[in-house]
């Protein structure tokens, strides 16, 4: 970040503190029937964007509001709203307080505390479903990770946040390199990235900051029938909700300082400008090095939102992001993917630990933004239209390196580009959303057509060798220097390159109440798709039509309990055509595919227990693919779709509340993938595919906040992350094993109304364990962060 944004950022929030310096307070308190005090109580002035929230002894105090006369509102979810009307004179205190109708027993149900529920637990999300079901009524599986996880957890960055969810664990940390530079993770048996911002595509080629992050909905299974193939994977899809504007004045300032320089600062304003009109404005900035010799990360988030409700029938949200990001990252180690592989042990990039082998001028940056517009129109008591329009842009301007294994058991080449490049999307969508009866027989359903664009170009510089590492004694022979590499590529040039490609899709989906315990979901997509590239002469431009459908059953033993149910889900890519001939090479031709498929049939059990204590879900799941392409084994010049995948596995997860102030998260996961159809010559007939990560993984948080008396508000937290033998390369040349790893973290706090002290230590054994997908990629050891939040 320079000094002016960094001004700015400190302006903001100056101006954001000062702004509303008044002269008169209104304070009080607000307890129930029985004189209990009822603390997180929203209290504020209609048509004023000034509120408070009570403490734990119910109180609250709103300060520097203008003389005048008010309408103050107590407000909490379980409550009947309570208004009083007061007048306050220039300098005065005016004392008011509220006593709720509930008593603390009639409540008992509902959040008293931030202590005394299932905080973790999401029980719905329009998104998964672009339908309003609750966990139990939906035949997918998905894990949702909530901001205040991540507040707890001390959480800087997407894959501490990931970390959370069942059966997920990361490949590849962000490259910063154009069209794919984002982190790549692995769930049920593929890769995926987190390419969806409010169900709406937004890519990305940088590392995502999460200040903006309301929820992280991980769903699970290829989603082909509701979300396209664009951007999304067949081992599920990673959902980021954003925070929302709200009617009340509240605001959060937080500072985190750790280990290897980490400082981060985060602001989080949300203003009601009138009573239909509010304001939210997150931002963060975060500096901080590579645990490695060389190695840095800095970036600027800004994400202003804003809520217009036009009247009672007809709402409009805007949601934009802006974030720009530089850094310096260490070159992914590439094992040697088509010769003999020499390296059989992990001891020689376990002596290099430490070594980053780049230097800190070797920079990419990142810019980018995203910029949402919604409108939500009340059609009728039965039906309702959202209209979303979206857009994107992410760029790469910077050095991109990576070593390749030389095949003698201890040198890798280096190989350095200036990556110039820039991805666009755009994405309109129109829903239209019923809840209705046909007979007996309840319907909610979704009807929507969804335009994409996404265009991509490319001005690097060709790839040039810079050098060799050694393993054996950690030397690097390669040019680390801005000028020094600049020399090297001012020769080479890629040549400029666009690419675009447009799909046009309409969906339905309905899911029909046969009995109030049982019902069935039908959903089903056509996807037009059109692509074409400058390299391709205009009779090669592809395009394909692909049907995508999804199916579902849901019984529930035990009405609000207990749910079983099972699904049939298919996802699609499309596939480019290839230019194939015969064997002696006569009568070249373009050769067009089928788009690829992956169907999936899963069978589980869900169920929420005492009163949304207890939640849990475990399913086994055979997701097979086909249509691969694979070279023709009797003629070189052929492309046969032929090549087939399977995976599946059983996948446990659990959110509880046990007792009063104690919070529970765990998941374990078990894939068996493999490559089940394919060319012998390409060697990976009968292996598990790489992408695929550890068969068997682990998560768990546990997290205890002492609930009343003298203590309350102090809490503790220990959780961790397991992980099997990892088959990073895993072909007929060779095999090369990443080690299995059991990391641990613990965290200690302390919460109040206003304030939020928190201390974590990631890695606690500091345990040196690696991720990769045909790479080598050392993980952060044990670190520290500090964090405090202040709520105003």
């Amino acid at each position: 970040m320079n000094h002016k944004q960094l001004i700015f950022a400190l302006a903001f929030f100056l101006v954001s503190t000062l702004a509303f310096a008044q002269n008169g307070i209104i304070q009080g308190q607000v307890t129930t029937a029985d004189n209990q005090a009822l603390e997180f109580v929203n209290v504020g002035l209609k048509g004023l964007p000034k509120g408070s929230t009570t403490d734990r002894f119910g109180r609250f105090e709103i300060k520097n509001v203008p003389p005048g006369t008010y309408t103050v509102f107590a407000s909490f979810v379980g409550i009947e709203k309570q208004e009083q009307t007061i007048t306050l004179s220039s300098g005065e205190t005016v004392t008011l307080n509220f006593k709720v109708k509930e008593s603390s027993t009639d409540l008992s149900e509902v959040v008293i505390t931030d202590f005394s529920s299932n905080r973790f637990y999401s029980d719905s999300s329009f998104t998964i479903g672009k339908l309003p079901l609750k966990d139990l009524e939906n035949p997918q599986v998905y894990n949702s990770i909530s901001s205040r996880l991540l507040r707890e957890q001390v959480v800087t960055n997407m894959n501490e946040a990931m970390k959370n969810a069942t059966g997920v664990t990361r490949l590849w940390e962000s490259t910063g390199r154009g069209g794919d530079g984002a982190e790549y993770y692995s769930m049920r048996g593929f890769s995926v990235q987190p390419t969806l911002v409010n169900g709406m595509p937004n890519v990305n080629n940088g590392a995502l900051d999460p200040a903006n992050i309301e929820t992280i909905d991980v769903v699970k299974g290829p989603s082909g029938t509701l979300f396209g193939s664009a951007v999304i994977s067949y081992g599920g899809l990673i959902n980021i909700t954003t925070k929302k504007p709200f009617d009340l004045f509240k605001g959060e300032v937080g500072f985190i300082t750790g280990s290897f320089g980490m400082n981060r600062v985060t602001t989080d304003v949300n203003v009601p400008i009138s009573g239909s009109t509010a304001v939210r404005i997150n931002s963060a900035f975060q500096s901080q090095n590579s645990f490695q010799d060389a190695g840095n990360r800095s970036s600027f988030f800004f994400a202003p939102s804003f809520k217009f409700q036009a009247s009672e029938r007809l709402t409009f949200l805007i949601n934009t992001e802006f974030l720009e990001s530089k850094s310096v990252n260490a070159p992914m180690i590439f094992l040697n993917r088509n010769a003999a592989l020499k390296f059989d042990r992990i001891d020689p990039f376990l002596d290099n630990y430490e070594k980053s082998f780049t230097g800190n001028e070797l920079s990419i940056r990142n810019p980018s933004y995203g910029i949402q517009a919604q409108a939500l129109y009340k059609l009728s008591p039965l039906w309702t239209s959202q209209t979303v329009l979206s857009r994107s842009s992410t760029k790469t301007d910077g050095y991109y390196h990576y070593l390749f294994d030389a095949g003698d058991g201890d040198s890798f080449t280096r190989f350095i580009s200036d990556r110039s490049g820039q991805t666009i999307t755009t994405d309109i969508q129109q829903n239209f959303i019923g809840d209705f009866n046909l007979g007996q027989f309840r319907n909610r359903m979704v009807v929507g057509f969804d335009y994409y664009d996404q265009s991509i170009f490319n001005g690097s510089t060709g790839w040039v060798a810079n050098g060799s590492v050694k393993l054996s004694d950690g030397s690097d022979t390669g040019v680390l220097t801005q000028a020094g590499v600049d020399d090297l590529l001012k020769n080479s040039f890629e040549g400029n390159s666009t690419g675009k490609s447009t799909v046009l899709s309409a969906y339905v989906s309905d899911v029909i109440n046969l009995r109030s315990n049982l019902s069935v979901m039908a959903s089903l997509r056509a996807d037009r798709f059109e692509g074409k590239t400058d390299y391709w002469i205009e009779e090669e431009v592809k395009s394909q039509t692909a049907l995508s459908p999804k199916i579902g059953v849901v019984y529930q033993p035990i009405q609000d309990k207990v749910s079983v149910f099972a699904n049939y889900m298919n996802g699609f890519v499309n596939v480019a055509p290839r230019t194939v001939a015969n064997v002696d090479g006569s009568n070249p031709r373009l050769q067009t595919f089928d788009p690829e498929q992956a169907n999936q049939f899963e069978l589980g059990v869900k169920a929420n227990l005492l009163k949304d204590r207890l939640a849990a879900t475990a399913s086994y799941y055979d997701i097979r693919v086909k249509n691969r392409l694979i070279n023709d084994p009797e003629n070189i010049n052929n492309t046969l779709q032929a090549g087939e995948v399977e995976s599946k596995g059983f996948e446990f997860s659990l959110v509880a509340s046990p007792f009063e102030g104690m919070s529970v998260i765990a998941g374990y996961s078990n894939n068996s993938a493999q490559v089940t159809k394919d060319n012998p010559v390409n060697g990976y007939l009968g292996l598990r595919p790489e992408e695929a990560g550890p068969e068997e993984l682990v998560n768990f948080w546990l997290s205890y906040s002492i609930p009343s008396g003298g203590l309350k508000g102090f809490g503790v937290g220990f959780g961790g992350n397991a992980a099997s033998e990892h088959l990073t390369l895993n072909r007929s040349n060779g095999t090369f094993t990443l080690p299995a790893y059991e990391v641990f973290n613990a965290a200690i706090s302390y919460t109040s109304s206003q304030y939020l002290l928190s201390l974590k230590v990631n890695n606690l054994t500091n345990e040196r364990y690696f991720s990769g997908w045909s790479t080598v990629t050392p993980q952060a050891p044990r670190t520290l962060a500090i964090g405090f939040n202040y709520r105003f």
